[in-house]
């Protein structure tokens, strides 16, 4: 069986949970494999290994924290040209398709980015893509080289299935190009405590209807009350009642939660974009007539400071169990 090369990435030294949908997605394809730009520490291989990774490749050097995305993208292609898999595998985010679109044109291949699902078929890797907008779904398939796909987050549960791997040290020469751009200095984000935006299962956002920034606070409110991650459209983040990392839309972030709650979020094509891939979505918003109710699963036409102040309270009771009614076997 060929193997199905899954680019793994970390985040303060764990592995993300998309890698793990990855390698989740490479057990249809193939035999997975994952590869580790940096420390293979045991902790690391052994989550792989949980998920189906039957070898780790390891790629370690200081030029891969010192530097910007190339020399992941040299790393890259020199265990795809060691490996030969049947296809690489890499998370659809602003790094991820960064490094797919540079490897690919060095191995000369087809690139498909925004994958929200890949199955096998004759001739390779079929990939479904959410495009224009998410108006239509597209099934691509790469036709030379060494199909490239990166695929959303979220797009399959990551389920485990526990392999012993070999960890595969490999040596790579830095190009002169990998090494032209040193990061100089980071600045540590101010953690919410919150899931990052593009894993979290859940994501509550809010819009302009939200009113101010103080009611906005409900929106973060109901995303603690959820375990989930806050979110926001293009308007509420132009008001300043978030950051901009935290916008969604074309211009912004892509998710697609579990659950996403857009409150006070008219839906405009634009936001739309951004979440329509969610696998269930639900609409808080006065107006009867908002397009969000279009692509909503669950809508309720309400005063986003009169439903969500109700909502938390609820979720409260349930959590305690006192919302629960006895015997009905319902979880809080």
């Amino acid at each position: 069986m060929a193997e199905v090369l899954v680019l793994a990435e970390q985040t303060d030294g764990a592995v993300r949970k998309a890698s793990l949908e990855l390698l989740t997605l490479a057990r249809r394809l193939g035999e997975p494999a994952a590869l580790v730009c940096g420390p293979a520490d045991d902790a690391t291989v052994r989550v792989l290994g949980t998920y189906g990774a039957t070898k780790v490749y390891a790629v370690e050097g200081a030029e891969l924290d010192d530097y910007l995305v190339l020399p992941k993208v040299d790393a890259l292609v020199a265990v795809v040209r060691q490996s030969a898999p049947a296809a690489v595998l890499v998370t659809s985010g602003p790094e991820g398709k960064e490094i797919a679109a540079r490897a690919a044109v060095r191995l000369d291949s087809g690139i498909i980015t925004d994958a929200v699902d890949v199955t096998p078929a004759d001739g390779g890797p079929l990939a479904t893509q959410s495009v224009f907008s998410g108006a239509f779904s597209a099934q691509s398939q790469v036709v030379r080289g060494t199909p490239i796909i990166a695929v959303r987050p979220n797009a399959v549960a990551a389920q485990p299935a526990p392999e012993q791997p070999a960890v595969v040290p490999v040596m790579v020469a830095f190009s002169d190009a990998a090494l032209g751009a040193r990061i100089t200095r980071r600045t540590a984000r101010t953690s919410s405590g919150r899931p990052d935006l593009a894993d979290a299962r859940v994501v509550v956002a809010g819009g302009r209807g939200m009113g101010s920034a103080e009611a906005f606070q409900l929106v973060e409110r109901l995303a603690d009350a959820l375990g989930g991650a806050v979110g926001a459209s293009r308007a509420a983040t132009d008001l300043e009642w978030c950051g901009r990392g935290y916008q969604i839309g074309q211009t912004g972030q892509t998710v697609a939660p579990t659950l996403y709650i857009a409150n006070g979020i008219s839906g405009a094509i634009q936001h739309r974009a951004g979440m329509q891939g969610s696998r269930v979505i639900v609409a808080v918003n006065k107006d009867p007539k908002a397009p969000i109710f279009s692509v909503s699963d669950f809508g309720l036409v309400g005063d986003v400071h009169t439903v969500l102040p109700a909502l938390i309270e609820e979720i409260g009771k349930r959590k305690s169990g006192a919302g629960t009614p006895a015997g009905s076997g319902e979880a809080p």
